[in-house]
């Protein structure tokens, strides 16, 4: 699956699991917040097209939803598994 693909992939997960997707500049990688009553996903508009792939494969492995269909589970469990940024630095 082309990174693209998988991009738009998570976003519409992300989408369908009742969160507002928003891209923003700054000095962070992205994560998920809740907004008075809104759950937003943020993610820094400036990381690489692999950096926004695994920033919203980790927040949807965060969130642990179920009933995931099995390409996106397969998606973000590989991912996840590759532990491409050292998560206990993460913050």
């Amino acid at each position: 699956m082309k990174k693209t693909a998988q991009l738009t992939l998570l976003e519409s997960t992300i989408k369908e699991l009742g969160y507002t997707l928003r891209y923003e500049k700054g000095n962070f990688l992205g994560g998920d917040c809740r907004l008075k009553e809104d759950n937003v996903v943020v993610v820094n508009k400036f990381l690489p097209l692999e950096g926004k792939i695994y920033t919203l494969a980790l927040v949807i492995s965060k969130i642990n939803p179920p009933g995931l269909p099995a390409e996106t589970g397969k998606l973000i469990d590989s991912l996840v598994d590759r532990n491409l940024f050292n998560r206990d630095n993460r913050g």
